[in-house]
């Protein structure tokens, strides 16, 4: 075992480059990766980078909540990340008296801050390569289940032993399929405040429209700050917290970028597929996206409907329409460019050349000859319940009042060993849950959503893979599903948000009959049933050899090309991705420049379009060119693009210069480049940034907020 991790870590960090493809580990910036780095005009060092010695840039990112990167950029614990990630709290303080959304937000001191429950930044303390210590106890006659319980239980001991008692939280994570394998020790803080939000007209400008979109004019962000008890430690909101006193924070460069300059990305990505198969990159195309991108565009078309004609439910759903919107573009785009760089035949084709390499050497041979194979059948085995699963999420899930009523589970097994005190406590936790939805909740939009659900998805997927409560509509209901889709939302208690406090107030445990009949709690019960006891089982161990089949197939690539350097997928653990600002040419005879401008917005200016219609305070500001300091060529830059390659979890990452000044915001990838989650093209895939002098133009004149700029290092 001890062979196989050496080789492993000799081929991540073999000296062939790769454009500028990558997500690399900040703990393994060898000579080679920063040799390459700096070839390409980097100044810094990996200590500057990643260092447990000594203040680096690694204390100044962060996990912002739970799926976006954010960055100090004060040494009073101001952070910037995008709209898009801090857009659900900014959309939790919004009313129809108070529309942050539409309006922006700006605290103009720190006790204006606005307080957000449950949100959390998260920082990597340290990591560890821990792989000797967890494949100790793995052995060759052990079969997956057995060496996922001996894998499980070494990491369990390793994440116990570095938490200091419960002061960090600590994860052990797999890289390359299981082949080598890291501690992370994060330091989680809770008391993070909202500190200024532009109007969604800057921060989503474009909305949906320009979503993954090149040339793009959204200033994408949103800006907090971290609170800690008096000793600068991690505390629950409390009115005495103290702004954080950070170790690190990012310089900000006032002069901006040219293109070919060097840019780095420091952030936490969350998921790439980079080394599947030619059978699951066919799946993908041709049965999981066209089906995710039908339901999301019914869901879609839905929402913008009822949001277009009334303002409150614009507010209540414009976090959802977003969440929804965002994957069902990216699957679109993804789609187009696996199709354009026929992604499958280059998968295909280096199988072939992977088969003839196993075929020339006899140990190889009875290694790796029936490993494609293998994988061929797993995949056409998965492809019977693939669907299925995705239709309980997208179609089923996506019912809110059903997704809702299974927060009623916990009262609904409350028995007579549960003690008064419990009970109670589930009664406010089941209240406080359902405050939080009925706030943001449209009934209208919910039950028309519903009976398109439900009329895909009996057509798409076979009887026998459908919940039971199929079985009801063509029983109780002769078939009719507007019958039962109209009877789901009139005869369910969780219909009436009235109806449901006072039932969870006055909740006994007599009264779990009432839970246990409601449609809409059987509906989702029959759905948690479908996926328990008959779907997950069987997909679960095509799952499991998945995991063996990958990782013996990582190992061989690794084998195989053993001068390519080969980065782990994302897994939303901290990476360094580094290229340079540059343009692109998306189609023949087109050319997409690298920077956009303020220009650009006015444009586009539409006051018949909510997410074109530029505020009046930044049409006067370009009316009377009032720019302060941060006019470039006499008007405002706005974004750019560069070749770093980034994926979902990166929003919000610092962009950074060769001098490790921040000089923009992460927030995007180009359309035509969205299949780089699975396949990279260094020609089309570009990352979209915010130029931070827009973020610094929109303090100085819209904001009017020099307080926050006087927080702020800038760098000439």
């Amino acid at each position: 075992m001890k062979k196989i991790i050496f080789f492993i870590l000799i081929s991540v960090f073999a000296l062939r480059s790769m454009a500028d493809e990558g997500m690399w580990i900040p703990l393994y910036l060898n000579k080679y990766t920063i040799e390459d780095m700096q070839k390409k005009g980097f100044k810094l060092t990996a200590e500057d980078i990643y260092s447990i010695n000594r203040a680096s840039l690694k204390d100044a990112v962060m996990i912002f909540g739970g799926g976006c990167t954010a960055e100090l950029i004060s040494d009073q614990g101001l952070i910037i990340t995008n709209h898009h990630c801090g857009f659900s709290a900014i959309q939790s303080h919004s009313t129809l008296e108070h529309d942050y959304l539409t309006d922006g937000f700006i605290a103009n001191n720190k006790s204006k801050e606005l307080t957000n429950q449950r949100l959390t930044v998260t920082f990597l303390v340290r990591m560890e390569d821990v792989t000797e210590k967890v494949l100790a106890s793995v052995n060759q006659n052990m079969n997956e289940k057995q060496r996922a319980e001996a894998v499980g239980m070494v990491a369990g001991m390793i994440e116990k032993e570095a938490s200091e008692n419960g002061k960090y939280k600590c994860v052990v994570k797999p890289f390359y399929y299981g082949n080598q394998y890291f501690l992370f020790v994060q330091e989680v803080f809770k008391d993070v405040r909202l500190v200024a939000a532009p109007p969604s007209a800057i921060g989503k400008f474009g909305g949906d429209t320009d979503n993954w979109m090149w040339p793009r004019h959204t200033g994408d962000f949103s800006m907090f700050r971290i609170y800690t008890n008096k000793n600068n430690e991690p505390a629950e909101y409390a009115a005495d917290n103290v702004p954080y006193k950070p170790k690190k924070f990012f310089p900000i460069y006032t002069k901006g970028v040219q293109k070919g300059d060097f840019t780095m990305v420091f952030g936490y990505p969350g998921r790439t597929q980079e080394y599947l198969v030619s059978d699951a990159v066919k799946q993908i195309l041709e049965q999981d996206n066209p089906h995710l991108i039908n339901l999301r565009q019914k869901r879609i078309e839905t929402m913008t409907s009822y949001m277009n004609q009334s303002s409150l439910v614009r507010i209540q759903y414009a976090d959802k329409h977003a969440g929804v919107s965002n994957a069902w573009k990216k699957w679109i785009g993804e789609s187009r460019g696996l199709d354009r760089m026929n992604a499958v035949d280059r998968k295909i084709q280096l199988e072939k050349e992977f088969t003839a390499w196993v075929n020339a050497d006899d140990t190889r041979k009875n290694r790796y000859s029936n490993l494609l194979n293998d994988f061929a059948q797993v995949y056409a085995n998965m492809a019977v319940y693939n669907l299925p699963m995705d239709y309980l999420f997208e179609a089923g899930l996506a019912i809110e009042l059903v997704r809702f009523a299974g927060n009623f589970r916990e009262l609904a097994s409350a028995n007579s060993e549960t003690s008064e005190k419990d009970l109670e406590a589930l009664r406010q936790k089941t209240l406080q849950s359902a405050k939080r939805f009925y706030k943001d909740y449209h009934m209208p939009i919910d039950r028309e959503i519903a009976l398109q659900m439900l009329t895909i998805w009996h057509k798409e997927i076979k009887k026998e893979m459908r919940p039971a409560f199929f079985g009801t509509i063509e029983s109780k209901y002769k078939g009719d599903i507007a019958k039962y889709s109209a009877d789901l939302f009139s005869k369910s208690i969780f219909a009436d948000s009235l109806k449901t406090y006072a039932f969870i107030q006055n909740y006994t445990l007599k009264a779990a009959k009432k839970i246990n009949t409601d449609p809409a709690y059987i509906m989702y019960s029959e759905i948690a049933d479908m996926y328990n006891n008959r779907l997950w089982p069987v997909y679960n161990q095509s799952n499991v050899k998945l995991d063996s089949l990958y990782r013996i197939y990582m190992n061989a690539l690794m084998e195989m090309n053993p001068d390519k350097r080969f980065y782990p997928d994302a897994n939303s653990t901290l990476r360094v991705a580094y290229g340079k600002v540059d343009d692109y040419y998306p189609a023949d005879g087109v050319k997409y420049l690298h920077y956009t401008t303020l220009d650009g917005i006015i444009a586009k200016d539409n006051p018949d379009i909510y997410d074109y219609r530029v505020p009046a305070k930044l049409k006067e500001l370009y009316k009377t060119k009032n720019y302060g300091r941060w006019a470039v060529n006499g008007t405002i830059p706005v974004c750019f693009t560069a070749s770093n390659h980034t994926t979902g979890g990166n929003s919000g990452s610092p962009v950074i210069n060769a001098d490790g000044y921040l000089i923009g915001v992460n927030f995007d990838r180009n359309w035509e480049g969205t299949m780089s989650d699975i396949m990279y093209d260094p020609d089309q895939c570009r990352n979209i940034t915010l130029d931070i002098r827009y973020v610094l133009f929109m303090l100085d004149k819209y904001f009017e907020a020099q307080h926050l700029l006087d927080e702020m290092q800038l760098v000439e």
